[in-house]
């Protein structure tokens, strides 16, 4: 086989294997392929990393004490993990550990953290729970207004912010989604107090029309007032008064 087809013959082996790995990819050209390839190589490492630290923190513990390996070799078996420190230390030597007088003040810090993470677990559950009832009557109401459609989409959305969150992850959709809301609420009170501006000078002008027209209101001030007529005088009025 000449040296050309043994390397299309591989490079189609690893065509095939990427598409088996990635059915919902196309690799149109080599660059794609090895760009996948270094991308698996890569995670490989890291995965490979991991693998080796925690070997050595296994070791480490082994070292230091090496019952923890039996018992781990135990469980790993499927016994039941506190039969299996009985079965390594006895019963007695349960006792002489929680009595050891070296350890009481660790005992007690370490109960003291456990009936802590107790209490706030149950915090936590009254407080999840309360939430819960209070979102199950608010989603009932959004069902009957705009369809369990529609608010399963936006639940999604939600759920979808909410994990990347947890991830460090903010993305763009997030953030202009989030500006949107800020900016609604201020072009609502824009809106608001541009109506009452509005509505008062509508009355102003409304009044002064009125008065314009004479609707017979009086106008305070006289500034507005039509001037009044002189009485006309009759015939008999220019005479001079005279006594009989």
């Amino acid at each position: 086989m000449a040296e050309n087809e043994v390397k299309k013959s591989m490079r189609d082996m690893f065509a095939e294997r990427l598409r088996s790995r990635y059915p919902d990819r196309e690799f149109a050209d080599d660059e794609a392929m090895y760009g996948q390839a270094g991308e698996d190589y890569d995670e490989y490492e890291r995965q490979l990393n991991g693998y080796r630290e925690s070997e050595r923190k296994l070791t480490d513990m082994f070292d230091k004490d090496p019952r923890s390996a039996q018992f781990i070799a135990d469980m790993a078996r499927g016994e039941d993990p506190w039969i299996a420190v009985i079965k390594r230390v006895g019963s007695d030597g349960i006792i002489e550990l929680i009595n050891d007088p070296a350890k009481q003040e660790a005992y007690a810090a370490a109960n003291k953290e456990y009936a802590e993470r107790v209490a706030k677990e149950k915090q936590l559950e009254a407080e999840y729970n309360a939430n819960m009832a209070e979102s199950q009557r608010i989603r009932e109401e959004l069902d009957a207004l705009y369809g369990e459609a529609t608010v399963d989409a936006a639940l999604a959305v939600i759920d979808q912010i909410s994990k990347d969150a947890l991830m460090g992850k903010v993305t763009k959709e997030a953030i202009e989604m989030a500006m949107k809301i800020v900016n609604h609420d201020a072009d609502i009170a824009n809106a608001r107090s541009e109506g009452e501006v509005a509505g008062r000078n509508a009355k102003i002008v409304e009044q002064q029309r009125r008065r314009s027209e004479g609707d017979g209101m009086p106008v305070l001030g006289g500034s507005s007032a039509a001037p009044a007529q002189p009485k006309k005088k009759g015939f008999f009025d220019d005479l001079p008064k005279r006594k009989f």
